[in-house]
């Protein structure tokens, strides 16, 4: 059983590794001749682009209102880059240009601006949505997230007995708390991102997820060496949140350092693997299979974001079933941490008596 436990955790390691390689798809000749064109003339071929120098109808910036960009198409902050870069004539051109569906250039490689910029060769919602599929299944994350918080929330303070001033006997409380919150802010930016992506809700979802990330670590070393005391937890962690709080104002004020951030978010997601896998390894906890479904499950959903494949219909691209398939293991995880309230309630009754 526990080799077997350890050869699931291995490919998950295996799998986390791989996603840290970086790709040089984004310097292909092909989409950045085309994105250096179009930014510059505002248009490829017969496409033109409003937010560029001309409007779509050939229509310069300096001619009247009356033939600019209506209103509510401003409203979108659908800027010349954007145009040229996300979801039209360049990404089509080189798709064309490099046979993109071919086995000769790969996948994950011929669309690394999808990696870096969310957004490539997907069918344009022209209102306010950039990639259907992402936001709707990050909304699902999202409401599993709440739900899974509200019913450890009435577990812990309706159905379990509580302490004579009123708090929980569960130690862990306030901790998951957090995680319940920094998770539902974590998947609340990521439908923002991927509705529009522009600078501010890039760095707002990234932000999200490295604070989610880092958060969850420092959760698995207090959790899993039972560190109870307050002085041990700020012992522990104290330099985690130094350092991922310098973390997060790098990428916001100085670089948006996509690699680096990649090597960060990979290093502490594998710390916190270890961890958890070595404590549902050891332990003789009850429901220590509900570890092992998330830490498992979600190494082999991470072979979407590996094995790239384009977008079906021009909706499901790999990174939005990767959203989908955390769904059910944020069920399963949540569930875990009910158990573990409940049996680690039980025991204080049982031992105050």
């Amino acid at each position: 059983m526990i080799a077997r436990h350890w050869l699931g955790f291995s490919l998950v390691l295996l799998c986390l590794l791989h996603t840290s390689e970086a790709s040089p798809g984004d310097a292909h000749p092909v989409y950045r001749s085309c994105v250096t064109v179009c930014e510059r003339d505002g248009c490829i071929g017969k496409t033109c682009f409003a937010d560029c120098n001309y409007s779509s109808h050939g229509a310069s910036h300096d001619s009247p209102w009356y033939t600019q960009e209506p209103l509510y198409q401003r409203w979108k902050q659908w800027g010349c880059e954007s145009e040229c870069r996300f979801l039209h004539a360049c990404q089509r051109r080189r798709e064309s240009k490099t046979r993109l569906w071919s086995t000769q250039i790969p996948w994950k490689m011929a669309l690394q601006a999808c990696l870096r910029h969310s957004a490539c060769i997907f069918i344009d919602m022209s209102f306010f949505l950039q990639e259907v599929a992402s936001v709707v299944f990050s909304a699902l994350n999202l409401y599993a997230h709440i739900h899974g918080w509200l019913s450890l929330i009435i577990l812990l303070y309706y159905k379990l007995p509580l302490r004579y001033d009123k708090k929980t006997y569960y130690e862990y409380t306030p901790l998951w708390h957090i995680y319940g919150l920094l998770s539902c802010n974590s998947w609340f930016w990521s439908i923002i991102f991927h509705s529009r992506d522009v600078a501010l809700t890039e760095k707002l979802d990234y932000s999200s997820v490295v604070a989610l990330i880092g958060y969850s670590l420092i959760l698995s070393i207090l959790r899993s060496f039972n560190i109870k005391e307050e002085a041990s937890r700020v012992m522990v962690a104290a330099p985690l949140l130094a350092f991922i709080t310098t973390h997060i104002l790098y990428l916001n004020f100085y670089q948006m350092d996509y690699g680096w951030n990649i090597i960060v978010c990979v290093a502490m997601g594998i710390v916190q693997l270890l961890t958890w896998a070595i404590w549902a390894g050891v332990s003789r906890h009850p429901s220590r299979w509900k570890v092992w479904v998330p830490v498992i499950g979600g190494g082999l959903a991470m072979l979407l974001e590996i094995y790239d494949f384009p977008p079906y219909k021009g909706y499901f691209d790999a990174h939005s079933i990767w959203h989908a398939t955390t769904i059910p293991l944020t069920y399963v995880w949540w569930s875990f941490i009910r158990d573990d309230a409940e049996l680690a309630t039980s025991y204080l009754l049982k031992k105050s008596k």
